[in-house]
């Protein structure tokens, strides 16, 4: 038996990311490397990753990953989508039988497009309609989840140590541009399929090390808005709050880490003279509700970029590094170290400080 002070007890969870600021395309497999010196951040409760740039033949498509718990509820849920979507393709995600995954559900994936006289019907622009699919299906469908619903992206999770999850994917078989990764340690929510890390909506994915003491706040506020928090666990919210202030409030990734890292008022009237100090007190006045609170890392995966971000505290790690056009960010330096030896400028933003890296505009 471990006796107290033998056993690691790691700062939570581990996230890890790549991307090329150039839109070089590179497989799954070194994301994959880059969690295995974190293995005992994680507790096999969760892993995932997503991967941008991964489906060029069709980028012009959503792609629905989703779990089913049996045929007759992919049936319906089929029957459903088909009265809503043009289906160019639907099959099973490609997987390998590994021991270390088990109670497998139904993965599947569908390439689709709204058909244009509903979007015509109900006044929607397609984005918002494909969100709208997603919350009713996540909630009223029984035994179906819409676990990834980009264009040209795809998360990939399980419950499993994130190592095993990536091997039971193939994701070696998967090329992109940007590659975000997760192995998680829950601790008071559980541990199942649809919980697991990436958490995603439209091209937005998000990685989270850490716990959101603000959660019931933020979700009361963000379901005022059409969102719906049914995946059992915090982490879930701060996709559907970045999803609100980037897509619909059509703030930057900059300003939408100023509303949910928020400066304290103290740090905002001491920014020195020329800082757009008005700005700032107008996120903090307008969005009081969506200011998360607690310890947190995140990385927010987005189509053409990644923010990587910490708490105002900086209350877990987070470390960033750069190698020629590519941009590393993980929990650990040990990681990186894996994805590129040869890393430079390795450095821990501060507390509230967002990393906004953006792929060279046409490459990708």
């Amino acid at each position: 038996m471990k006796r107290e002070g033998e056993i690691r007890i790691p700062s939570g969870c581990a996230i890890a990311a790549v991307i090329s600021k150039e839109g070089r395309r590179m497989t799954g497999e070194k994301i994959i490397e880059a969690m295995k010196p974190m293995h005992d951040r994680s507790n096999g409760l969760g892993g995932g990753f997503a991967g941008y740039g991964i489906y060029p033949e069709y980028k012009d498509f959503y792609a629905f990953h989703m779990f089913f718990d049996c045929r007759d509820t992919r049936k319906s849920c089929e029957a459903f989508l088909k009265e809503h979507y043009e289906i160019v393709k639907g099959e099973i995600i490609p997987r390998r039988k590994i021991p270390e995954i088990t109670d497998e559900p139904i993965v599947w994936r569908y390439f689709l497009t709204p058909l244009p006289s509903v979007l015509a019907n109900l006044q929607l622009d397609e984005k918002e309609f494909v969100a709208r699919t997603v919350m009713k299906i996540n909630t009223e469908m029984k035994g179906a989840y819409v676990f990834s619903s980009g264009k040209n992206m795809g998360a990939f999770k399980a419950v499993g140590f994130p190592e095993d999850v990536g091997v039971y994917y193939r994701l070696e078989d998967y090329e992109g541009y940007s590659w975000t990764a997760h192995g998680r340690y829950p601790t008071n929510t559980p541990g199942w399929w649809g919980g697991a890390h990436p958490f995603t909506l439209l091209d937005y994915s998000v990685v989270h090390n850490g716990e959101i003491s603000s959660y019931d706040a933020n979700r009361r506020y963000i379901e005022m808005f059409g969102y719906k928090c049914n995946l059992k666990t915090d982490t879930e919210v701060i996709t559907y709050i970045l999803d609100y202030l980037i897509r619909r409030q059509g703030l930057t990734p900059e300003e939408a880490a100023n509303v949910i890292a928020a400066p304290f008022w103290s740090t905002i009237e001491g920014k020195p003279d020329g800082y757009d100090k008005e700005k700032l007190r107008y996120l903090r006045t307008v969005f009081p509700s969506l200011l998360v609170t607690g310890p947190f890392s995140i990385i927010l995966g987005f189509n053409g970029g990644l923010m990587a971000l910490n708490d105002r505290l900086k209350l877990r790690s987070m470390v960033v590094g750069e190698k020629d056009d590519k941009v590393f960010i993980a929990s650990e330096e040990a990681a990186i170290r894996v994805m590129e030896p040869d890393a430079e400028n390795i450095w821990a933003p501060s507390g509230g400080e967002p990393v906004v890296i953006r792929v060279k505009e046409g490459q990708y």
